[in-house]
């Protein structure tokens, strides 16, 4: 059975729709504890216009912070998101240790989020990614809204696959699909993810499931169950693309490793940090937030070693 790598979205994807900002210091603990955890990658930030995303204005700063010799307490990959060419150059020049970019499947949501058309940003990307990989760092490409979208509606799994191909031919082989607006269902994402996995034996998929509607688990199971490796999750359920009609949380990286736990899988991150972080940033909101583990806790001790 592959083992299942997990990115850890909370601090970019968690923290992007949050009106209350987190001061760097605050956003430097919980990467911290994250860190202290073994999580395998943490996305760090996105470099977007501060005046669009103010959340993520201290990206830079944060990645110069992290990856200062001796750190990092334990080995732990850096990600960053980037949108153009200057978010390149940004990321580029602070240290990002993986770099993700992506392309909207839907020509509304690929507007409203980048100011591009879908063709222009596959056109935009690609040369991009292929930047990073001649330069030695690993680079994940993306299919965002690719399993419908909330201006759109449906998105035919043709046109997902028809981007997929084109990052297949350029030669980059770790590719996610993103469920930005939560309308996947478990049986479509087995199809689709059949689908890309048949076009290469060589491609390394990724996933990312916002859980608007109740199926974040159950479509990143199914993923699984597909063949994916690597799973994006959010501390606490957190965030969700502030560019679609309907917001809402990530599948919470505590609950899907709780899962991971008892069915013998991943003992080696231990849960209690995430946890800490998940209660701490609800505190800091000041509101219930979305996971469930983080508030009713685990079982049993489910820690390294267990």
């Amino acid at each position: 059975m592959t083992e299942i790598v997990l990115h850890e979205m909370g601090i970019r994807d968690g923290l992007q729709i949050e009106k209350q900002v987190v001061p760097t210091e605050q956003k430097i603990r919980w990467i911290e504890t994250l860190i202290g955890s073994g999580i395998d990658i943490i996305q760090v930030g996105s470099f977007v216009h501060p005046e669009k995303v103010p959340q993520m204005a201290d990206t830079d700063r944060l990645f110069a912070h992290f990856t200062a010799p001796g750190r990092k307490a334990r080995p732990v990959v850096l990600s960053g998101l980037v949108l153009n060419e200057r978010g390149l150059e940004r990321g580029l020049a602070c240290g990002v240790e993986q770099f993700c970019m992506g392309v909207s499947a839907s020509e509304a949501h690929s507007r409203k989020n980048t100011g591009m058309g879908t063709d222009e940003a596959v056109r935009r990307i690609i040369p991009m990614a292929q930047r990073v990989k001649a330069e030695g760092r690993p680079v994940q490409v993306s299919v965002q809204s690719a399993f419908g979208c909330g201006m759109e509606g449906t998105i035919p799994a043709e046109r997902v696959l028809k981007i997929v191909r084109a990052y297949l031919d350029a030669g980059l082989r770790l590719i996610s699909l993103a469920d930005s607006a939560g309308h996947a269902l478990p049986g479509q994402v087995e199809e689709l993810y059949g689908a890309v996995l048949a076009l290469d034996p060589g491609v390394e998929c990724a996933c990312h499931f916002h859980d608007t509607y109740g199926l974040g688990m159950a479509n990143t199971l199914a993923a699984v169950k597909a063949g994916v490796k690597y799973v994006e999750a959010a501390f606490a359920g957190i965030g969700g693309c502030p560019f679609t009609a309907a917001t809402g949380g990530n599948l919470a990286t505590e609950d899907f490793l709780y899962y991971l736990q008892r069915t013998g899988r991943r003992r080696d991150i231990d849960l209690a940090p995430i946890i800490a972080v998940a209660s701490e940033a609800g505190r800091f909101f000041g509101r219930s937030l979305p996971g469930a583990v983080h508030r009713i806790g685990p079982i049993a001790p489910t820690v390294p070693g267990r």
